[in-house]
């Protein structure tokens, strides 16, 4: 049964009200999460290279460091998400933190490569738990007309935070090269974990939640901080929602529903585009180094042994935090355009883009002199098309979509399902790529990476609809999404 006129009143308040203070405060700490989220997925990459000349790890063992947090992201975001649900927003917002703060603390001390792996893990745990928490908290605070904005607007902090680790890599690098940099690189971000985490145990539990769940006393409460000129008015609708909720015969949802008729359609739309699309993402980072291999080619040579190295890893760690600069460029067209065009329309232009772009680097590949070098002028371009494309389209939307296609009792788990099976993607991509490189080369991976792309527009327009903004609570039994 949907929701009755007291309970649309209360959602119709919220998605009205006037931006405030505590709507910056629940956005600013969402995406400090993400921001850490970014962070400390990339650190790694950095770090790799210290720790082969520390430890001296094997094939195997260095590809399980790489990975690990991808894997733990995978557990982490579809336990949070039903958890999230289960328990409250709130509760897992502040744990999820802690754990952040302690695996990443403890990543910086640990003694061994195996017990790097399991803090790495863990960290990634709790990096993919954020996901369903971050996405869920932003979009029951934020008004219906700036919900796009604001869920891309703390999504694009990932990119800040890759960004950051790229900067910080350099800075720690130029200021003190030495190979236990490393252990200040996997640690740097427990300090801002903890400043989040004691603000995060000041933000109330999301009044949606506690509405779909009958705490209408709770709800009121909470919604009066956001609206407070409605204060008296919603506390009396919520009262009578209390007094008459027992005639009510509602329907429980739980997580056997994602894969019911009734919203089979949303979850395809929601989990596959964006498991394809991380395919794609990760796997496209192993063909960075074409790039930056002719900024450090001349490093190592300059100066030999150990300082090449680390000096290696430096101008390499350069080189990314150029390229990420389109990340962001491509997350700020986005915000601009996300309430104008509509969610489906830039997914799919997205997409194109991205395909396009692998299109560009199979060329470069295949146009190679004799030297079999590719052209560098198409390697850039093709990189920047992917990189801009992707963030302007499904990198962005796939995140809004999960928040929005689902009811708040579902929610949360929805958007863990999607985050989790992305990571999965993306886990298969670190895996599979490199050896699909080796026995096809070059621009056989690249060219099934552009058909990723294509599959991933393909599912997007055969399952799309539009949400416009609106969470399915604000729809009424006669509206039609966008289909």
């Amino acid at each position: 049964m949907g929701q009755s006129s007291n309970q649309q009143a209360l959602n119709s308040a919220l998605d009205v009200s006037p931006l405030r203070a505590i709507h910056w405060k629940i956005w600013w700490l969402s995406a400090m999460g993400v921001f850490l989220d970014g962070f400390d997925l990339f650190i790694i990459g950095i770090a790799l290279p210290l720790l082969v000349i520390q430890y001296h790890p094997s094939n195997v063992a260095l590809g399980l460091v790489a990975a690990a947090a991808s894997v733990g992201a995978i557990f982490g975001a579809l336990a949070g998400g039903v958890l999230t649900d289960r328990w409250g927003r709130k509760s897992i917002y502040v744990l999820d933190m802690l754990f952040v703060l302690v695996f990443s603390l403890g990543s910086a001390f640990t003694t061994s490569i195996a017990s790097l792996i399991m803090l790495r893990f863990l960290v990634g745990v709790s990096i993919g738990a954020d996901y369903p928490i971050c996405a869920s908290y932003v979009s029951e605070f934020m008004p219906a007309r700036l919900r796009g904005r604001m869920l891309i607007s703390a999504f694009s902090f990932q990119a800040l935070g890759m960004m950051a680790a790229a900067c910080a890599g350099v800075i720690l690098l130029k200021i003190h090269p030495a190979v236990g940099d490393w252990r200040w690189m996997l640690g740097l971000s427990s300090g801002l974990a903890l400043v989040v985490l004691l603000l995060r145990t000041s933000v109330p539990e999301s009044a949606r939640w506690h509405l779909e769940h009958g705490h209408f006393k709770k709800a009121a409460d909470i919604a009066a901080l956001i609206v407070p000129e409605k204060k008296e008015i919603l506390r009396e609708l919520m009262e009578n929602e209390a007094r008459h909720i027992e005639k009510i015969a509602e329907k429980k949802l739980g997580y056997a529903d994602l894969f019911a008729a009734k919203y089979r359609r949303r979850t395809v739309l929601a989990v596959v585009p964006w498991f394809l699309l991380d395919i794609a993402t990760y796997g496209i980072g192993i063909f960075t180094p074409v790039i930056l291999a002719a900024m450090v080619a001349g490093a190592s040579a300059q100066s030999p042994g150990l300082a090449g190295k680390i000096l290696k890893d430096l101008h390499a760690t350069e080189g990314a935090a150029f390229i990420d600069v389109f990340l962001v460029l491509g997350f700020i067209l986005n915000i601009a355009c996300v309430e104008r065009f509509g969610r489906i329309r830039l997914q799919v232009l997205g997409f194109a883009g991205m395909a396009a772009g692998m299109a560009l680097l199979a060329l470069a590949g295949s146009s190679s002199g004799p030297s079999q070098t590719p052209h560098v002028t198409l390697v850039f371009l093709g990189f920047i098309l992917f990189n801009v494309t992707m963030n302007f389209g499904p990198n962005a939307t796939t995140f809004i979509l999960p928040a929005e296609l689902f009811p708040t009792k579902i929610r949360a788990s929805a958007h863990g399902l999607a985050a989790g099976m992305a990571k999965f993607g993306a886990a298969l991509g670190l895996f599979f790529l490199p050896s699909f490189k080796n026995h096809f080369g070059i621009v056989a991976t690249v060219t099934a990476m552009s058909l990723v792309a294509l599959l991933g527009l393909i599912v997007t327009v055969a399952t799309r609809i539009e949400t416009t903004g609106h969470t399915l609570e604000e729809l009424h039994p006669g509206d039609v999404l966008v289909e």
